[in-house]
């Protein structure tokens, strides 16, 4: 049903809250006729939340920050997404030396990826993620520094992108491809059909 969504989804206004090139090109998947809306808000994250509870959190937030800027008048999508590797959260790299520690960590190891989802329609918050299971090939030094002086890793949470030369780095992926690059673009999909049918 989720192919359904495009025709479904005409005459409706919809805006992105993210100015995310990557959430851009996944929505027009979707819609090419939509409104981006970057959100403002400070993001919050209450202490002892469990790391994949932090992207749907934050996703709403942005949702809700956006819809009270426009009134509530359209369909409003939220997104973020996080890395995690031990149950810690993998944020954009400081700089070089950061960037390279997070991606050693990763190097040779399975590590999480989840996409926080909600979408906002008519007085109602629908939150839902998606997510998928990462695993680097084992990286030298070399492999790791090169990827680093592309500077591709600097607005990257876990210091990769899986769409880039950053996906030279994986073996192998369970799961939603689409989280890992910053929208579940099939389930977001999916929801917008419940929603509006």
């Amino acid at each position: 049903m989720s192919f359904l969504t495009r025709e479904l989804i005409k005459g409706q206004r919809v805006i992105l809250a993210s100015q995310s090139p990557r959430r851009k090109e996944l929505l027009s998947m979707i819609t090419d006729d939509f409104d981006v809306i970057p959100s403002e808000c400070e993001e919050i994250v209450p202490d002892g939340m469990a790391a994949e509870d932090i992207p749907l959190c934050l996703a709403e937030q942005k949702c809700r920050d956006v819809v009270n800027k426009c009134n509530g008048n359209a369909l409003v999508i939220g997104s973020d997404t996080v890395v995690i590797l031990d149950d810690i959260v993998l944020g954009k790299p400081k700089d070089k030396d950061d960037a390279f520690e997070m991606l050693r960590a990763l190097s040779g190891r399975a590590h999480t990826v989840v996409s926080g989802l909600c979408i906002y329609y008519k007085g109602s918050y629908h939150i839902s993620s998606g997510k998928a299971i990462v695993k680097f090939k084992p990286c030298t030094n070399e492999e790791l520094w090169t990827y680093i002086a592309t500077g591709e890793p600097f607005d990257k949470a876990g210091a990769y992108g899986i769409q880039g030369l950053g996906g030279l780095l994986v073996d192998s992926i369970q799961g939603d491809y689409y989280s890992i690059v910053g929208l579940p673009v099939k389930k977001l999909a999916e929801e917008i059909y419940d929603i509006l049918r």
